[in-house]
């Protein structure tokens, strides 16, 4: 029970059958064929821009990281969840982009990606959707067109913040993906044990997107080439610093030689000399430490699903599972206050996982249509 909460939080945790669960040492021996080379943005985007962005109070510029795609139509505004980035979004922009005549925004959040600003400490519920805001703003000055904001996991409960505080002034409809007070609330309280089980650092973005798919965290191999890309950066410490452990790279190594030891020297002194190998590169760690963001946690969730029930546009609910429901939303579905969905078979990463079952579900398909958005032909 407690490994499924976690799903509902920060970052992506699911199951996978047969595979490895929190704090298990990957095996990739030499017999792996499938190709984790990063994929460019550019692939799934038509534009990547910076938007500088003042607050009220003009001190925090930040030049916030913007991919789109269209020039026409409704703006689909999508948000990411911790610790990811709007590469996230990479697989389902070309999906969607594919069928429906609109545009695709979608942004970094602060100190997530390649989003910079002066306080990267201040990561509130209120600070972050006023970004939301400014950045609409930025992007569509003061008449901007009809935007449809769809948030996951974190980035869903910034846009529930964000719509019921009315940053974004012409928004026709709201979209969460897998994420909902109850279990989010239930899940604070070991959220750190999960962060500290997984990898510290990565031998290269390879590496991370390797680990991403074995692990279970993105189930969509495609995804996680573009994706992870946005999650990591060059270790700015040397590599024998205390604050840098062990590579997810050497660990890997160290149990095919515990396990292969049999095989002869030659294989372990093969071994050995890909572990010098590792040293001598640059690693790679976590874009933002989500360790350090606890305080703001209680801040994304508590209190959101009567937010999201007072939000006064029409509202869609995915989920990956049915349990994720709450008692509030139960009782707001049943009222007929959002539509719902239930997604089995996907991780909590959705809209990675299956980016086409999201886009041809019935029900975001609709959502999106009678929210004057046309399919292409």
């Amino acid at each position: 029970m407690e490994k499924q909460l976690h799903l509902n939080l920060l970052a992506s945790r699911p199951p996978v059958p047969g595979g490895l669960q929190s704090g298990s040492k990957m095996r990739m021996g030499p017999g792996r064929k499938r190709d984790f080379s990063p994929l460019s943005w550019s692939q799934y985007f038509e534009t990547m821009e910076d938007v500088e962005v003042d607050n009220d109070n003009g001190k925090d510029i930040s030049f916030t990281a913007i991919y789109s795609s269209g020039q026409h139509g409704p703006v689909l505004l999508l948000l990411h969840g911790g610790g990811h980035s709007a590469l996230s979004w990479a697989v389902f922009t070309e999906v969607i982009y594919s069928r429906i005549n609109c545009r695709v925004v979608a942004m970094d959040l602060r100190a997530h990606g390649d989003t910079k600003v002066k306080n990267s400490d201040d990561l509130s519920a209120e600070t972050m959707a006023k970004d939301i805001g400014k950045v609409v703003e930025a992007l569509y000055g003061e008449n901007p067109p009809p935007i449809m904001m769809i948030g996951h996991s974190m980035g869903g409960a910034i846009a529930v913040h964000t719509a019921a505080a009315n940053h974004v002034p012409s928004l026709l409809g709201l979209c969460v993906i897998d994420v909902v007070e109850g279990t989010a609330m239930d899940a604070l309280n070991s959220m750190q044990n999960f962060l500290r089980s997984r990898p510290k650092t990565f031998k290269s973005v390879e590496n991370a997107i390797e680990w991403s798919v074995k692990s279970g965290q993105i189930r969509n191999i495609e995804s996680a080439r573009v994706s992870m890309g946005g999650q990591v950066k060059k270790c700015e410490e040397p590599l024998n610093s205390p604050g840098v452990s062990k590579s997810i790279g050497e660990v890997i190594i160290e149990e095919e030689e515990e396990e292969e030891e049999e095989e002869g020297e030659s294989n372990h002194k093969r071994k050995k000399e890909d572990d010098q190998e590792v040293r001598k590169e640059s690693l790679y760690t976590w874009q933002i430490d989500l360790s350090k963001t606890e305080k703001y946690w209680e801040g994304w969730f508590s209190g959101l699903s009567a937010l999201f029930l007072s939000c006064p546009v029409p509202k869609l609910l995915l989920l990956a599972g049915v349990d994720r429901l709450d008692k509030d939303l139960t009782i707001g579905q049943m009222q007929g206050k959002f539509q719902m969905q239930v997604l089995p078979q996907c991780g909590h990463a959705v809209h990675e996982d299956a980016p086409e079952k999201v886009i041809l579900d019935e029900f975001l398909f609709n959502f999106v249509l009678k929210n004057y958005a046309f399919p292409k032909p």
